[in-house]
């Protein structure tokens, strides 16, 4: 078991290196510094997910972006980052530059990942292609930039995007199961 973990450690530490080495370059580097600035916080994903509760049309996938979203906050950010306690890989890869300032939490999972496919994967199931396919492109974006920047391990990266797809799958039951209880409720109060 050991051996399995040191193997996956010298992994991730080699795709980085790897990833600064062939992929990095001046001209690209402002773009996926954008990337992840946009989902700082979640920005992005909670832009879209207002805008989403703005419309009736739109309000159910809102609410269910609003649910996955806090269920990643709370599992992802509040309870498996500090239990996980991973500390950043620019701190413990030699020769590993970061391209953006240091970010003041742990590495595991990635928060940017959790966030991004946590909401990206509710517009892949509840929307046509056209808007849930680049939701999901958007969302690989995110979490590439993490490693491009040197700020996650991709094992972090991959344990968000595992995280946020299963906040966005429980959200999607809780929905189903609540929103129209709900509705189906309000519609018999008003028959009586």
């Amino acid at each position: 078991m050991t051996e399995w973990i040191t193997f996956l450690l010298n992994l991730d530490g080699s795709i980085l290196l790897w990833i600064q080495e062939n992929l990095r370059s001046e001209f690209f580097t402002p773009l996926w510094k954008f990337i992840t600035t946009s989902g700082n916080a979640g920005l992005i994903w909670i832009a879209i997910t207002c805008l989403l509760l703005a419309f009736k049309k739109t309000r159910k996938v809102g609410v269910t972006c609003a649910v996955s979203l806090i269920l990643s906050l709370i599992f992802t950010n509040v309870l498996i980052k500090p239990l996980a306690a991973r500390t950043r890989p620019y701190e413990l890869i030699e020769g590993l530059n970061i391209l953006i300032a240091k970010p003041h939490d742990f590495s595991f999972p990635s928060g940017h990942s959790s966030a991004a496919f946590a909401t990206a994967w509710v517009l892949f199931r509840k929307f046509p292609a056209k808007v849930g396919i680049p939701a999901m492109v958007y969302a690989f974006l995110m979490a590439f930039s993490r490693l491009y920047l040197g700020v996650h391990y991709p094992t972090d990266v991959l344990g968000g995007i595992v995280l946020g797809i299963l906040y966005a799958t429980a959200a999607m039951c809780i929905a189903e199961h609540m929103i129209p209880a709900r509705k189906q409720k309000a519609n018999e109060i008003l028959k009586e």
